[in-house]
């Protein structure tokens, strides 16, 4: 009798671990410090909108368009059509990689069943892919998974030795990347031990590929974006404890990064952001496992320059894609093209792992800013869109994306964002249990038995109330996050109505040791004020941050085309008219410090603030500033040029005529590319033999070399009075006489040593009409010598010339 009940006892548990899947351990084995999203629930506020109307947002998305690429490559057949625009155009299978990690992170975020069976059923077509790979690539396709377009041709030439294959996809390392980490999410948030096998047979491909190449093959192959192929083979060796993967992680730790970082030496200007992001995730998660020190250092410092160094009020970062220099980082206010959404959403990845290894307020003081006010803000309240670029420049606006359609990568990552808010505004460590962010949730803290709510309207209440429940008294300390805006004799904290003293300073934790019993409650008060931050390296321009929340000003909704994107290769660009700088508005104050006294509280509207005692050129009414988050569908101030009343008038003359000629040139311009910068050209669907990129003076070239080309496909509109203009610098040797042609017809033979000046000159080249009637693009290529160079060329303009203009 007794073994028939223990038979049956046995039995019982394997259930409980068929019907409730290991999805809770998944997440603690890899983040140690983590609770698991399951255990986070979201009460009511802007993030469980964000979160509620993402979930509905995702199931518009037809899986199977997403599987495509993936049944293509595997000689299988598609049950639909890929997606249009990037999943169409190189990257094909990028996106599906996200969308198996967005089913499974709001699985587990909502208990939606309805995502955990679209992530199985991905997870079964894509079984049958890897395995269909195996057999009909056994020479190198065994456990591969990817929707790389010509899979066949590249991956045999990286395994025998031809590295330099790489660049001729569109990133493909990037692209297989997102498999990578979507099969791991599906076990990690979901416990889905098929995609844990999946994922590691995944791995053991990339073993297997790179296994004759030297390190220095692998590190060559590196500078070609690979996202965070680091981060996965780290996580692959803590599933398992086998060294392989952790010697794999290191390999794909680009040195030319990790480096410098590790001896304090930031290399970065002039890089592409996010490209850059993801390696330093990588190189963190080696060092949390391996306590290798160079990892640790650069890791760290990558953090700490881009952070302090490089970011923006909204914690975002880059412009155009890139880090500007010093001296470039004017670009923030002058161009549209700001802080990209997919660099934040890797930065706090980054800063997840980073607070792992040493849980410092430092960190939760970044996420804060950088979730509020910049991944918040790139969702639209309404039709759950994502946002691609948040432009800097005063009086401008953003876009977004529609369901089916605009297949960027900040789609990719804004699938997956609105499901993770729960991931840290908790954390423990042993016995202490930290609360990073002032959010209302729930939290089920398993191990202790207890259950902590936190109610608060926070930011619009200036506090946050914990409520503890448990059955019986239970020992552990709470650290409570005193964050970095709040004074030090301002932070109270409250237990059961009695105020206690715990030490802390701004940018700490207070820490309270007691045993809690059921019904305790923690009230926390917040006092918000209002400052101003200046624009990293750039005189005269001004956020506004109430708290930690970055405030700006609708403006206008004049002539914002676009703003939900179709799939037009620059759609994710807002292209709507630049107004001129000189036109937006301007804060006269000759003491800057006294302008947050000036703004005006707004009864019945929490942190919204009149500017009526700002003084301020052109606004005809006075604006209203209120949460940047909340801004949409508008025109908007985030940065605001704040001049004295001393010798204004001269500065905004001069302004007003730089602006005039950019202007009017942009709008004579039917298309643009900048040379060496990887987005542009992928746009223009550049073609290219033995060409080189680099930087002169902040500004990025391309060149050609004894024989070889480059050339772009650009938009001419229809028009045929156009002209070709390109930027070249003014000294140069060797032999650079090349020529440019138009679609295979020869314009021009160009020899640019002719100016022997160190400094930019622009060439015009009138186009004749033959070489454009009837055309909507032409293809603009730029052919070397044999022996020789042509270029470098700095930037290349097609435009509608004025008479005479040169």
């Amino acid at each position: 009798m007794m073994k028939r009940i223990y038979s049956r006892i046995l039995i019982a548990i394997a259930l409980i671990g068929v019907l409730f899947p290991s999805f809770i351990s998944a997440q603690e084995k890899l983040y140690h410090n983590e609770f698991p999203l399951s255990d986070v629930t979201l009460l009511d506020g802007p993030f469980k909108h964000a979160q509620d109307l993402n979930a509905q947002v995702l199931l518009k998305y037809n899986p199977d368009r997403f599987l495509a690429p993936y049944l293509k490559v595997a000689g299988l057949t598609p049950k639909d059509e890929n997606y249009g625009n990037w999943e169409s155009d190189g990257l094909d299978g990028h996106i599906g990689g996200h969308y198996l990690s967005a089913m499974a992170i709001h699985y587990a975020s909502t208990r939606n069943e309805e995502f955990k069976e679209r992530m199985e059923y991905m997870l079964s077509e894509l079984k049958a892919c890897q395995e269909a790979n195996g057999k009909k690539y056994p020479d190198w396709g065994i456990g591969y998974l990817g929707g790389v377009p010509n899979s066949d041709k590249l991956w045999p030439e990286i395994k025998k030795g031809n590295t330099a294959a790489i660049w001729q996809g569109w990133v493909p390392m990037y692209n297989i990347h997102k498999m990578y980490a979507g099969l791991r999410d599906a076990w990690l948030y979901a416990g889905n031990e098929e995609a844990k096998s999946m994922f590691l047979k995944f791995c053991d491909w990339a073993v297997q590929l790179t296994g004759d190449l030297s390190d220095d093959q692998v590190e060559g192959m590196l500078g070609n974006e690979y996202g965070g192929l680091n981060e996965v083979f780290a996580d692959a060796y803590q599933i398992t404890n086998d060294e392989k993967y952790l010697t794999l992680a290191k390999r794909f730790s680009h040195k030319r990064i990790l480096d410098p970082m590790s001896k304090g030496e930031d290399n970065l200007d002039n890089m592409h952001a996010n490209t850059q992001v993801p390696k330093a995730v990588g190189f963190q998660r080696v060092a949390e496992l391996s306590n290798d020190e160079k990892y640790i250092k650069g890791s760290k410092y990558f953090w700490e320059t881009v952070v302090h160094n490089r970011s923006i009020a909204i914690g975002g970062n880059s412009r155009r894609e890139f880090f500007p220099g010093v001296e470039a980082c004017s670009d923030y206010i002058r161009d549209v093209e700001g802080p990209e959404s997919c660099n934040t959403n890797n930065m706090l990845k980054l800063t997840e792992g980073l607070f792992r290894m040493n849980p410092t307020a430092e960190y939760a003081d970044y996420y804060e800013r950088a979730m509020y006010n910049h991944i918040l803000s790139t969702q639209h309240p309404d039709h759950g869109g994502y946002v691609y670029f948040t432009p800097a420049r005063p009086n401008h606006y953003r876009v977004y994306s529609a369901p089916n359609s605009a297949m960027w990568c900040c789609v990719g990552t804004g699938l997956e964002n609105h499901g993770k808010y729960g991931q840290f505004i908790y954390a423990h460590e042993q016995d202490k249990l930290f609360l990073n962010l002032f959010i209302a949730s729930e939290l089920n803290w398993r191990e202790k038995g207890v259950k902590i709510t936190q109610n608060t309207k926070f930011p619009e209440e200036q506090a946050t109330t914990l409520k503890i429940e448990t059955k019986k008294k239970v020992s552990f300390k709470l650290a409570v996050r005193h964050p970095y805006w709040v004074a030090k004799e301002d932070f109270k904290v409250y237990v059961n109505g009695k105020e206690v003293q715990p030490e802390s300073e701004p940018s700490s934790y207070a820490q309270i040791e007691r045993k809690w019993k059921n019904g305790d409650e923690v009230k926390v008060v917040l006092p918000m004020k209002g400052r101003l931050e200046k624009l990293i390296h750039v005189p005269n321009y001004y956020a506004f941050l109430y708290g930690p929340i970055v405030l700006g000003a609708s403006t206008s909704t004049e002539d914002v085309s676009g703003l939900i994107a179709d799939d037009n290769r620059w759609a994710h660009i807002a292209h709507g008219k630049r107004f001129p700088l000189n036109e937006a508005p301007i804060i006269i104050e000759d003491d800057f410090s006294k302008i947050p006294e000036k703004l005006v509280p707004v009864e019945g509207k929490p942190l919204t603030f009149s500017m009526e005692k700002v003084n301020m050129l052109n606004a005809e009414e006075p604006l209203m500033l209120q949460p940047f988050y909340q801004i949409h569908d508008t025109r908007y101030m985030m940065y605001w040029f704040t001049l004295t009343s001393d010798g204004y008038k001269g500065v905004l003359d001069s302004i007003k005529a730089e602006e005039a000629y950019i202007l009017d040139l942009d709008s004579r311009t039917t298309d643009k590319v900048q040379p060496g910068q990887q987005q542009p050209e992928a746009d223009h669907y550049m073609e290219t033999e033995n060409s080189h990129t680099g930087v002169t003076s902040n500004e990025f070239w391309r060149d050609a070399r004894n024989g070889g080309f480059f050339s772009y496909k650009m938009n001419t509109k229809g028009q045929t009075d156009l002209a070709l203009r390109l930027r070249y610098w003014g000294s140069n040797w060797n032999n650079r006489k090349f020529e440019i042609y138009i679609d295979d017809e020869l314009l021009a033979t160009e020899d640019i040593r002719k100016w022997n000046i160190s400094d930019f000159k622009e060439e015009t080249y009138l186009i004749p009409v033959s070489m454009l009637e009837g055309k909507e693009s032409v293809r603009v290529k730029f052919q070397a010598p044999e022996k020789g160079i042509a270029g470098g060329i700095f930037y290349v303009r097609l435009f509608k010339p004025k008479a005479g203009e040169k």
